[in-house]
C-alpha cells in the first residue's frame, strides 16, 4: 500500500497532471519507434575485433560454399559408383558360378543333350514335335481348374481319322511321292511304217 502513495522516481510530484505535457498518441508512437531504433543503433558498438571476425565469417562463407556443393556432388557420385561396383561384383560372382558349373562333366553332358540333342553311341533319340496350334497346346501359365470339364467332340471319328492317317502314310524308307505311270505307246502303228 505504501508503494501506491509513494511518488515514482523521476517525477516531480504525485499531484502533477500527466496529460498536460504528453504528446498526442500517434505522434508519440512515431517518436518512440524512432527513438528506440536510434537508441538501439547507437547502443551497438563495434570493436575492431568484431568487425574483423564478421569479415572472416563472410569470407569463409564465400570460400566454402562452392566447396561444400562440390563435396555433396562428389559424395553422390561415390554412392553411384559403389552401387555400380556392387552390381558388377554380383555379375562376376554369377559368371564364376557358371564357370564352375561348366567345369563339371555331368553338366556339360546334360547341356549337350538338351541344347544340341547329342546322344551316346547306341542310344536312340526321339524328338517330339508339337504340331498343334498355339491356342490348342496346353500352356504352363494357365491356371488349373478344380472343376471337371467335359469337351463335346466325336472321339470315335477322331480316332478313325488318326488311324487312317497313320496307316496310309508311306513307309519310312520309301519316297513319299508316287512315281508317274508310264504312258502307253502304240507300237503297232510304229511298226507298220
Amino acid at each position: 500500500m505504501n508503494a501506491a502513495r509513494r511518488p515514482a522516481r523521476g517525477s516531480a510530484s504525485p499531484t502533477a497532471p500527466a496529460t498536460a505535457s504528453a504528446p498526442a498518441p500517434a505522434r508519440r508512437s512515431r517518436q518512440s519507434v524512432r527513438q528506440v531504433a536510434s537508441a538501439w543503433l547507437t547502443g551497438i558498438r563495434f570493436s575492431g575485433f568484431s568487425i574483423i571476425m564478421m569479415g572472416v565469417l563472410v569470407l569463409a562463407v564465400v570460400v566454402l560454399a562452392p566447396s561444400i556443393a562440390e563435396y555433396a556432388e562428389q559424395r553422390q557420385q561415390i554412392a553411384e559408383l559403389k552401387a555400380d561396383v556392387a552390381r558388377q561384383e554380383a555379375a562376376v560372382a554369377e559368371l564364376a558360378e557358371e564357370r564352375e558349373r561348366w567345369n563339371d562333366e555331368t553338366f556339360i553332358v546334360t547341356q549337350a543333350r538338351e541344347r544340341l540333342y547329342y546322344v551316346r553311341p547306341g542310344e536312340v533319340s526321339y524328338l517330339v514335335i508339337d504340331d498343334r496350334a498355339p491356342s490348342g497346346s496346353s500352356s504352363a501359365d494357365r491356371a488349373v481348374s478344380a472343376e471337371v470339364t467335359e469337351l463335346r467332340g466325336d472321339w470315335m471319328q477322331t480316332l478313325l481319322r488318326s488311324m487312317m492317317t497313320a496307316g496310309l502314310a508311306p513307309a519310312a524308307g520309301s519316297d513319299p511321292s508316287p512315281a508317274p505311270a508310264p504312258e502307253p505307246t502304240d507300237q503297232s502303228a510304229d511298226e507298220g511304217n
